[in-house]
């Protein structure tokens, strides 16, 4: 009587590097092709249009964004009208240079604008501009 014995499989072989080499191409394509842009506040604004609005003004200001709701938020924080007052002025320490520039949801209570603009003073900030998105 004769037996057969099952040979064990080998298991196949994976060659692991060249796997990390194509992983490693498609990361740096993706890393090269990737653009990365300044992140503003993630508040949903609803900005009036304008014809005189001036494009790229705001490029080296400090922005205010007011949402509809009166949430005052400077660059991405939200903060208060006295927290801000305080910000703005310690900005303004840090680099006399420094302008404001505002942006508001059209729905915003003009008082909250009022308040920011007064903040700015207060601190010795010039206001560059209260922007807006240009017409279409």
């Amino acid at each position: 009587m004769q037996f057969n014995l099952h040979k064990r499989r080998q298991t196949p072989t994976v060659i692991i590097i060249s796997l990390i080499d194509v992983l490693l191409v498609v990361l740096i394509f993706l890393m090269v092709t990737t653009t990365f842009k300044q992140q503003q506040a993630s508040v949903q604004l609803k900005l009036p249009d304008s014809s005189q609005a001036r494009p790229g003004a705001t490029d080296n200001a400090l922005v205010v964004t007011i949402s509809k709701d009166g949430l005052l938020y400077l660059k991405t924080d939200q903060v208060t009208p006295d927290a801000l007052q305080q910000k703005l002025a310690a900005a303004v320490r840090a680099n006399p240079q420094t302008t404001l520039a505002i942006r508001a949801d059209t729905e915003a209570a003009w008082g909250r604008v009022v308040k920011v603009v007064e903040a700015a003073n207060a601190a010795h900030i010039p206001v560059s501009s209260a922007y807006v998105k240009a017409a279409p």
